[in-house]
């Protein structure tokens, strides 16, 4: 029997992650290095792209997570770790690390990317040097007229939940309820 159809037996053909019925397809839980049954999870289309993303997730979707972390599958309890830990800005992600429990080799299976992920992301900084992470809250130290929107956002803005992309140098966040990329240097860690 292959991967696939093992996976597909194993999760009934839905998605071990939110239970969707369409476009399904074999993940390879990182690090693996096989592609077997045990480090592998039945994802939908949805919920791959979100994994690989490192735009703004869809925190709702998500919320399937209060379900499938309870499976004794292990490769599906270390992506629902994974993308708790993402989402743990939010009450209910963190409310939900905190219930879960891992044996001690998945945690350690859950944990072993965050060292790599945080090594090859450059260190975003605000123009004093503070480090901004996703969902900061940043502070506007110059006016700066957005380009295409047709406004200036003014000194002092407050702009909260920003989402960092692959530039260093840049955000992205909401003013004026559009969404616009920011240089770094014109930002102020909000405390």
């Amino acid at each position: 029997m292959s991967v696939e159809q093992t996976l597909q037996q194993r999760s009934q053909s839905k998605c071990e992650l939110c239970s969707s019925e369409s476009e399904l397809r074999v993940y390879d839980v990182p690090p693996a290095e096989t592609t077997d049954a045990d480090h592998s999870i039945l994802i939908c289309d949805l919920c791959h792209s979100q994994i690989d993303s490192k735009n703004e997730l869809d925190t709702n979707h998500w919320r399937c997570l209060n379900d499938s972390m309870w499976t004794p599958v292990p490769a599906v309890q270390v992506m629902a770790w994974r993308m708790l830990k993402r989402l743990q800005t939010e009450n209910w992600a963190q409310d939900l690390l905190d219930i879960l429990y891992l044996e001690e080799e998945t945690l350690v299976w859950a944990q072993s990317t965050e060292s790599t992920e945080a090594e090859s992301v450059s260190t975003v900084k605000d123009s004093n040097g503070a480090i901004l992470l996703d969902g900061d809250t940043v502070t506007l130290i110059k006016d700066l007229d957005v380009k295409g929107a047709g406004f200036t956002a003014k000194r002092g803005t407050v702009v909260k939940n920003i989402s960092l992309n692959d530039n260093p140098e840049q955000i992205e966040g909401r003013v004026n309820g559009t969404r616009i990329v920011l240089l770094t240097k014109f930002l102020k860690k909000a405390n």
